[in-house]
């Protein structure tokens, strides 16, 4: 492997311009298909096989009209008016007249007096009558009303009890990411527009979001401060600058591209925002161990640029085709679930990291000889006296050295500590993000926590209960839909019932169930499993059959569904990884070990995401003032990610202890060795990673917020007491024995030299009398 990519870094160095000139082609491809092509992502959470998921595909077959995307705008009056108001209730009707006239809204005005015209052969309004009786009367003064226009109920339209908002409940005629671009925007907007004339708020439900935002101040900071961490490792402004190019590149490409298959393939926003976080991080990431490799290798053996970038990309380039290969099984494990929504993000965020590897090993290179020499300025050169590396490294080479001296405490301390933090993971509940997930200032928590108030916190999620005739064709009977409502109203929680629809043919209605608790509360998940307890019952008795759909609902099956698949997922990604380091370090210890510190890593992220999301722990440090479950998908994706990524760091620094024992060294000090030789751009590298992944906290959507910080955390306990602290410790006291394989399975085993001593032997370095590496191992064979 190593003389391979050694021959492809030194073709790209000697070429470089038939290499760009490559790329240069697929970038101009990719941002032609992206000019051509609308972005369009979705925010839908869609896991089928769920039973929730069923009832929403049967009632797209049955009830089309209630499968489009759902729309809710909250008009507030201003200080001391009521919605009745003479001057407020005009703007009021104007408002809810140009939402129903808008492109792509549903006008439920027009289908009611459809129905109206039909008189009393109507089974909607026979249903409804029929619902309303059973449902039972508001309570005077505390249940919000219909608002009444020309003494008719405007459809859609709830009145809050103290007459201070209205709620405004509507359809679109298709999902809302299917929608054309713009389209819920400028429907908000011309209710804003006419509302104003009563001076009326308009806020629009977590819901009414169209294209989440994917790149904002807090990403854009993330990678300012990768950059002055790339300075600060490299000395250079070109040094720097390149791992950015790379980076960048491999984003435009991999996310660009994934965007472009939009229009064909449903993108959620997640798989987006995840393949630009890893695509960022990795590139960054793998550029920087090449060309810091490279620099390693002209200052501290006197190679010439041409040769070091080939030594570079042989020896460097090695384990970052194969740190690449751990994070893409990881994310292909994702895969063996059957899960469309995982398997989309899976995909697309391989693609990205598989680019990432493929820029760095070809364009870096290529960019590399386009700069020459300069990749070492002369005042770096003069710079580098002879042991002048070595004194650059003493501060790692002391850490080293005190892990192995202080070896039991060490690892002590580093299980410890992923331990304690843990401890929240024990209290993690898992669902979906509601308006409640968002920061107070925003539209979306305003709006939650205004109807929670005026109406009630079960009207931000209310529950779907739709209700089929067993007998096919058969419609309804008004007196079997009223004993339904009639059992479903006596269940501990419900609030209220009303009729939200019926199909033509009267044989399939909807329920609106509205809880008394809020979409994410436990009262109200026990409400979903007691409705679905008697529902067969219920269904039986009135001659109906009884499926529940919603937010809750959906959250509940996905929570389910993800929890039961993620030992599958867990065994198969670490089943495959574990092949992937037993063929690299050729060991049987040092695979186990990294897979057993991942998993205190995994454990203590699950702790602190718990507790800053869900208790609220500490949110201010971070700009936060919401409290929320864990988001289902989220334990699933960080395992596969942070495995992988943890794997990335495993990769280059015990490689390079390798290389140290592979040369000649003792166990112990190799140990010392290789962690003073990686651990500073191991500590850069994690560094950028935490960077970049904790802009992501700043994003206004909730479930890139907690990814972002889940996958920040992670690395900093992962990189810096795992990777930095326990894995050293522990090869310390294994000494020897942390390089054992048995000899059978060692001839079995193909020889991928990654730490590059075949390439060694085929172009021998340069002598020198006693190279800065060899004190370096003078200084390390004294420990123990």
């Amino acid at each position: 492997m190593s003389v391979l990519l050694y021959r492809l870094g030194r073709f790209a160095y000697g070429k470089p311009w038939y290499v760009i000139g490559g790329w240069l082609a697929v970038l101009a491809s990719v941002l032609t298909l992206l000019a051509v092509n609308p972005v369009r992502l979705s925010n839908e959470v869609r896991i089928d096989g769920t039973p929730s998921q069923k009832v929403i595909d049967d009632l797209a077959v049955s009830l089309p009209e209630a499968s489009g995307g759902q729309g809710m705008l909250l008009f507030k009056a201003p200080d001391g008016a009521r919605i009745d108001d003479a001057k407020v209730r005009p703007a009021l009707m104007a408002a809810v007249d140009a939402v129903y006239r808008h492109d792509h809204v549903i006008d439920a005005r027009k289908l009611l007096a459809r129905e109206a015209a039909k008189g009393e052969r109507s089974p909607l309004l026979r249903a409804q009558a029929a619902v309303a009786r059973a449902a039972g009367l508001p309570i005077a003064g505390r249940s919000p009303v219909p608002l009444q226009a020309d003494g008719r109920p405007v459809p859609g339209v709830i009145v809050s009890a103290d007459g201070s908002t209205a709620l405004l409940q509507f359809q679109f005629d298709e999902q809302t990411f299917e929608l054309p671009s713009g389209t819920i925007d400028s429907t908000v907007k011309a209710a804003e527009q006419r509302a104003a004339r009563g001076g009326l708020e308009v806020l629009p439900s977590a819901a009414m979001m169209e294209v989440p935002e994917i790149v904002g101040v807090g990403e854009i900071v993330g990678v300012a401060v990768a950059a002055v961490v790339l300075l600060i490792t490299l000395g250079s402004v070109v040094a720097a600058g390149l791992p950015l190019v790379i980076a960048l590149t491999g984003v435009t490409v991999g996310v660009g591209g994934a965007f472009t298959l939009s229009t064909v393939f449903e993108i959620h926003s997640l798989a987006a925002v995840l393949a630009l976080m890893l695509g960022l991080a990795v590139g960054i990431d793998y550029a920087l161990f090449i060309v810091n490799r490279e620099r390693r290798l002209i200052l501290d053996e006197g190679l010439e640029a041409a040769e070091a970038t080939g030594r570079a990309v042989g020896t460097a380039g090695s384990a970052v085709f194969f740190a690449g290969s751990t994070v893409i099984i990881a994310l292909a494990g994702l895969l063996v679930i059957r899960i469309t929504l995982l398997s989309t993000m899976a995909l697309v965020a391989a693609a990205t990291i598989a680019i990432a590897v493929l820029l760095a090993l070809t364009l870096l290179p290529a960019l590399l000889g386009l700069v020459g020499e300069r990749i070492c300025p002369a005042r770096i050169r003069r710079a580098a006296q002879p042991g002048e590396s070595v004194n650059g490294r003493q501060r790692a080479v002391r850490w080293g050295t005190r892990l192995v001296r202080h070896r039991h405490a060490a690892v002590a301390a580093s299980v410890l500590i992923p331990v304690v933090l843990a401890i929240p993971a024990a209290d993690m509940r898992l669902g979906l993000p509601s308006g409640a997930s968002y920061n107070p200032d925003t539209g979306q928590r305003r709006s939650y926590d205004l109807v929670s108030d005026a109406y009630g916190p079960g009207w931000n999620g209310p529950l779907l209960v739709v209700v089929s005739s067993t007998a096919r064709k058969a419609p309804l009977a008004p007196a079997s839909l009223a004993g339904v409502t009639a059992d479903l109203r006596n269940v501990k929680g419900v609030t209220s019932i009303s009729l939200a629809g019926m199909n033509g043919t009267g044989t399939t209605a909807i329920l609106s169930l509205v809880p008394g608790s809020g979409p994410n509360d436990d009262a109200t998940k026990a409400l979903v499993t007691a409705v679905r307890g008697k529902s067969t019952e219920i269904g039986k008795a009135h001659g109906a059959v009884i499926g529940i759909t919603g937010f809750t609902a959906l959250a509940i099956d996905v929570s389910d569904r993800l929890a039961d698949a993620l030992p599958v997922y867990l065994a198969t990604v670490l089943g495959l990884s574990l092949i992937v380091l037993l063929l690299v370090f050729r060991s049987l210890m040092v695979p186990v070990m990294a897979t057993l510190g991942f998993l205190l890593s995994i454990a203590a992220t699950f702790g602190l995401t718990t507790a800053v999301f869900q208790w609220g722990w500490l949110q201010s440090l971070i700009g936060l003032d919401a409290t929320a479950p864990v988001v289902s998908l989220l334990p699933i994706i960080i395992t596969g990610v942070l495995y992988g990524l943890a794997m990335d760091y495993q990769m280059f620094l015990v490689t390079s202890i390798r290389e140290a024992h592979v040369h000649g060294s003792t166990a112990r000090s190799a140990t010392v060795t290789g962690f003073a030789r990686a651990s500073s751009v191991v500590l850069a590298a994690a560094t950028i990673m935490v960077s970049v992944f904790a802009g992501f906290v700043f994003n206004a959507q909730p479930m890139i917020k907690q990814a972002g910080f889940a996958l920040a955390a992670g690395i900093l306990i992962d990189a810096f007491v795992i990777r930095m602290t326990l894995i050293p410790a522990t090869m310390a006291l294994a000494q020897e024995r942390a390089w054992w394989i048995p000899a059978w399975l060692d001839r079995l085993l193909p020889d991928l030299d990654v730490e590059g001593d075949k390439l060694a032997q085929r172009i021998p370095p340069p002598r020198h009398t006693t190279t800065p590496p060899q004190r370096e191992e003078q200084q390390a064979g004294t420990t123990g």
